[in-house]
């Protein structure tokens, strides 16, 4: 049993390095957030079919009923993943990102109206120190800037990657997470495709190698990590564990855009780190 724990959490930990890649790339890749993001799901939803035929994956949907809940949660994610590049495009990575990790403290409070669970005085807990992390770790910003408008968005983008997450839990002990993610790639290229008729594609060849990168590593893995994470992790859990992306985004943005982290991005970082590591204790004791 504790190899087990021990497997999963390695798995999740896995999958917060690989989508902490989103930061870098969301903010280096230069075309319009919409085409990216179609790229992104386009790419990763064949990426995906490929792997799921060749591990001879269900892919059949089990009840009509699961139907509109895995639409809704493809377009949670699609919103999530919108709302959250312009987040990245309007500030930086760092604003971005932490910004769009308040969606810990979002889950922790939605989690009891989607399952029977109750209120949990430890998650609420964790998931505080969690915000007061990102918070010391957010640098002072004018209320004139775009930095407002990018800090608003992530807060957008959080909560709709929260209410997905919330929703696909259901189905996670009835369809492989892999094929979850595949459908939900889908169905977000697919509500994007009008995207490529009423924007300029000339700058694609040159960014070609880091879309790749973004719909493989970060979305096709990474994702499907996460998702698979969910069988054996609440979904809070999963979320407070996961809030080590910002730290591992930063570093990534660091020796990539060279944005130099400040004295609180330190001090932030340590105190999620620390709930991090709490959590990871507290949840294999459960």
């Amino acid at each position: 049993m504790k190899n087990h724990h021990n497997n999963y959490l390695l798995l999740l930990a896995l999958a917060t390095i690989f989508i902490s890649t989103s930061g870098a790339l969301g903010k280096y890749i230069e075309l319009p957030t919409p085409m990216i993001i179609w790229f992104r799901s386009a790419l990763a939803a064949l990426f995906l079919y490929i792997f799921c035929r060749y591990k001879k994956f269900n892919f059949r949907i089990k009840s009509k009923r699961d139907i509109p809940s895995l639409l809704l949660s493809a377009l949670l994610l699609g919103a999530h993943w919108i709302s959250y590049f312009y987040a990245l495009k309007l500030s930086n990575v760092a604003i971005g990102m932490l910004s769009m990790f308040t969606f810990p403290v979002i889950t922790a409070l939605l989690e009891p109206l989607f399952t029977k669970s109750k209120f949990n005085p430890i998650h609420i807990l964790l998931a505080l120190l969690v915000l007061l992390g990102i918070y010391i770790l957010a640098p002072e910003f004018s209320f004139k800037s775009t930095y407002v408008k990018g800090i608003l968005l992530g807060v957008f983008s959080a909560l709709c990657y929260a209410i997905r997450n919330l929703i696909l839990k259901r189905h996670v002990h009835a369809y492989n997470g892999t094929v979850l993610m595949m459908i939900q790639s889908l169905v977000v290229s697919l509500a994007l495709l009008p995207v490529l008729i009423s924007m300029d594609t000339n700058n694609i060849q040159s960014q070609l190698p880091y879309l790749l990168l973004l719909g493989l590593v970060t979305t096709a893995i990474g994702h499907s990590l996460f998702i698979n994470s969910l069988k054996y992790f609440s979904v809070s859990t999963a979320s407070i564990i996961g809030s080590a992306q910002p730290i591992c985004g930063i570093v990534i943005a660091f020796i990539f855009l060279n944005e130099v982290p400040t004295l609180n991005t330190f001090i932030g970082g340590t105190l999620i780190m620390t709930t991090v590591v709490i959590e990871g204790i507290r949840s294999k004791k459960t």
